[in-house]
C-alpha cells in the first residue's frame, strides 16, 4: 500500500482526532505526512493520559489516543505565532501537495495560515479544512467535537437511543472522528486525481455535522418525507421478519440473525436449530405465514436460542447459509479469524518498545494489508525535516534560540 500515494506530501496543522485521522490514513497509503505541533505542549491529545482521561499509569506505555490518529507521521515542533516559525511553515508548504488543518477560522487568520496565505507560497496546494459545523453559516467559526457536533447535534444519539430511556446513550471515543478522517482522506485522494488531470487544486471542506447526516442518510431522507404519515411500528416481540433480530443465549450473550430474504434459507435454518419439524409447519413455511404468525415464531425462537450457550450457537451456526453474526466484544475481535486473515489489526511497536495492535484503515490496495508504524514523539523529526528543507545546523540552532521551533 505504501506506493499508492508515494511522493505525496501532506502538511498537517491539526489536533485531536478528526482531522489528524485523515493524515494517519494517508501515511498507510504511502504519503509523507508532516505533523506540525506547538513546541511546548504539542497536540493537546498528548496530555490526556496525564489528565487521567484515558488509560495510562500502571499499564502499557502506549498513548493509544495519540497512536490512533497519528501513526506513521513525522512530527515537527513549530511556534506558528512567531515570524520565524511561520516562515518555516511556508517553506514546508512550498514542498507540499496538501495543507490539512482543523484550526478555527479566527485562529487561521491570526496565525496567517488561511487559504490565501498558504496559496500565496504554493498556488497549487490542495487546502483542506475539517470543521465542526461547516465552512459557512452562523456557527462556522465555532469548534466542535464528535461527542457534541456529530453525536448530539447531528442526531446520532437521538436516533440510537431506544424509546423510553430517560437518558441518551453515550458515544464511544472518537466514534465520528475516525469515520470523518477516512472521509477527508478520500476527498484528498479525489482532489489529487483532479489536480493531476486538470491542474486545478481544490479546497476541501468536511464537517462532523455533515458526516452525521450522511451516516443517518435513510433516517434523514424518510423523516421529512413521512413526517405527517403514520408508519408501521413493531415491538420486539413481533418484528415483521423474525429471522432478522437479536436473540439471547442461555449465558446472556446474543446472536444476530440477518436473513433478509428468509424463504431460501428457512429449511437450512430449521436444520441448524434442530427443528426440522418447523420446515413445513403451515404457520411458518413461507414469508406471509411467518409474518402472520410473527409473534408466535419470535417467542419460539427466543426459547430455542435461550436453551444453549453462546459458544455452542457460534459453532452450530458456523455453517448456516444465511447471514448471521455473534455479538462479539472488541477484545474478542482481536482473535476473529477473519480479522487475522485479512490483516485488519496489524502489530506496531511504539517508541517505548511496547508492541500493540491497531486498527488499520479499512481500504486495501492490491490485496495487501496496511503496515502502519507508530506515531512520532512530540517534535521527534524537527531537525531531520529542517535539514531536508535546506537549513544548516547554524540556522536550526538560531531558530531554537529564538523559540521558533522545538
Amino acid at each position: 500500500m505504501k506506493d499508492v500515494l508515494a511522493g505525496v506530501r501532506v502538511l498537517e496543522v491539526a489536533a485531536w482526532t478528526f482531522v489528524p485521522a485523515a493524515g494517519a490514513v494517508m501515511t498507510e497509503w504511502g504519503a509523507d505526512v508532516i505533523k506540525v505541533e506547538h513546541p511546548i505542549g504539542g497536540d493537546p491529545q498528548r496530555g490526556l493520559i496525564s489528565m487521567g482521561l484515558v488509560a495510562g499509569g500502571g499499564g502499557p506505555n502506549v498513548n493509544y489516543m495519540i497512536e490512533l490518529p497519528n501513526r506513521g507521521k513525522r512530527s515537527i515542533g513549530i511556534d506558528l505565532a512567531t515570524d520565524g516559525g511561520r516562515e518555516i511553515l511556508y517553506r514546508l508548504a512550498q514542498t507540499s501537495d496538501v495543507f490539512l488543518t482543523s484550526f478555527l477560522p479566527d485562529t487561521r487568520r491570526r496565525l496567517k495560515i488561511d487559504l490565501e496565505d498558504i496559496r500565496a507560497r504554493n498556488p497549487n496546494i490542495i487546502y483542506v479544512r475539517g470543521s465542526g459545523q461547516g465552512a459557512r453559516g452562523p456557527d462556522s467559526g465555532k469548534g466542535g467535537f464528535d461527542g457534541a457536533t456529530f453525536w448530539a447535534r447531528g442526531g446520532i444519539a437521538t436516533a440510537l437511543t431506544p424509546p423510553g430511556m430517560d437518558w441518551p446513550i453515550s458515544p464511544r471515543p472518537a466514534f465520528g472522528d475516525v469515520m470523518g478522517g477516512l472521509t477527508i482522506a478520500g476527498g484528498i485522494a479525489a482532489a489529487l486525481f483532479r489536480r493531476e488531470r486538470t491542474g486545478v487544486p481544490s479546497v476541501i471542506d468536511v464537517s462532523l455535522l455533515a458526516l452525521a447526516l450522511w451516516n443517518l442518510g435513510p433516517d434523514v431522507l424518510s423523516s421529512k418525507l413521512f413526517k405527517d404519515v403514520k408508519t408501521p411500528s413493531f415491538d420486539r416481540d413481533s418484528m415483521p421478519n423474525p429471522l432478522v433480530g437479536q436473540y439471547a443465549t442461555r449465558d446472556g450473550r446474543f446472536i444476530m440473525l440477518m436473513l433478509l430474504q428468509p424463504d431460501p434459507y428457512w429449511p437450512d435454518f430449521c436444520e441448524h436449530i434442530d427443528r426440522a419439524d418447523l420446515i413445513n409447519d403451515p404457520r411458518f413455511c413461507d414469508s406471509p405465514s411467518r409474518f402472520q404468525n410473527r409473534r408466535e415464531l419470535t417467542l419460539l425462537l427466543r426459547d430455542i436460542f435461550s436453551s444453549r450457550d453462546y459458544a455452542d450457537w457460534v459453532k452450530t451456526l458456523s455453517t448456516l447459509k444465511g447471514v448471521w453474526a455473534p455479538f462479539q466484544t472488541v477484545l474478542e475481535a482481536h482473535d476473529d479469524p477473519q480479522v487475522l486473515a485479512n490483516g485488519y489489526l496489524p502489530r506496531v511497536t511504539a517508541p517505548s518498545g511496547e508492541e500493540f495492535s491497531i486498527a488499520a484503515n479499512p481500504v486495501q490496495f492490491d490485496e495487501t494489508p496496511a503496515q502502519p508504524v507508530a506515531a512520532p514523539e512530540h517534535g521527534q523529526h524537527t531537525e531531520d525535516i529542517l535539514l531536508e528543507l535546506g537549513l544548516s545546523w547554524e540556522e536550526i540552532a538560531a531558530h531554537k534560540d529564538a523559540g521558533d521551533i522545538l
